[in-house]
């Protein structure tokens, strides 16, 4: 299967798959909790807290977080919670009832675990964030294993993530298929050479989808789950 100009093939052949890869958020879980925690959250309890507008807020928030795009810093909620002075866990949780298994992903995960694939969580979110995650959703005993980008020190969106989680549960790239919504990080995988990358059109159901460019795009897992 072609994964460049090839975004309306979507017959996976699963006889020559061994190897699920998937990323977390707006891939397994619908993006809405952390655009919400982020975008509208934070910025009410920042403003709280510094006396300045909700507007003026989000600015610093957003302008801080931009800044921080695209490495582990980004992503690192130890690093937040010392940027910003807050208990970031505690805010967390004051919102996890908006943490949200993507319609589809659970039959998909079932499906895949039947027909004996390896499956791994492959995410370059904070071991924290995981754990409450999956005390949420529920996910957890689905994976072989759970792989964070801390762990080894870089995200995703770097060669030396790749080279390290083959190290660590050696796949074949070319019988494994992995599922991500942000395109530097599927750029990085195909750059990689897993034969099949895959992305998420639609990361939170609370925004359209978006198309994204070079790569097969799904809205959701049913497109995709084994037969």
């Amino acid at each position: 299967m072609e994964q460049h100009g090839a975004e309306s093939n979507l017959n996976i052949d699963w006889n020559l798959i061994d190897t699920v890869l998937l990323d977390l958020d707006g891939t397994l879980l619908d993006l809405n909790f952390d655009l919400e925690f982020w975008l509208e959250y934070i910025p009410e309890i920042y403003s709280k807290k510094h006396n300045i507008k909700i507007d003026e807020a989000k600015e610093v928030i957003i302008s801080m977080i931009n800044s921080q795009e695209g490495k582990l810093t980004w992503y690192c909620l130890d690093y937040w919670e010392e940027t910003l002075n807050l208990d970031i866990m505690k805010l967390k949780g004051d919102i996890s009832h908006l943490i949200q298994v993507h319609d589809h992903a659970l039959n998909f995960l079932q499906t895949v675990k039947k027909h004996n694939k390896r499956i791994y969580l492959v995410t370059n979110a904070h071991r924290k964030g995981i754990k409450l995650k999956m005390q949420k959703s529920g996910l957890h005993d689905y994976f072989d294993e759970i792989i964070s980008s801390h762990d080894y020190g870089v995200p995703k969106q770097e060669q030396k993530f790749w080279e390290e989680l083959s190290n660590q549960i050696n796949f074949n790239k070319e019988r494994s298929v992995f599922f991500d919504d942000s395109l530097d990080v599927l750029e990085s995988a195909s750059k990689y050479n897993i034969k099949n990358v895959i992305a998420i059109s639609r990361p939170s159901t609370k925004i359209p989808k978006k198309h994204v460019p070079g790569f097969i795009n799904i809205v959701n897992f049913m497109e995709v789950t084994p037969k």
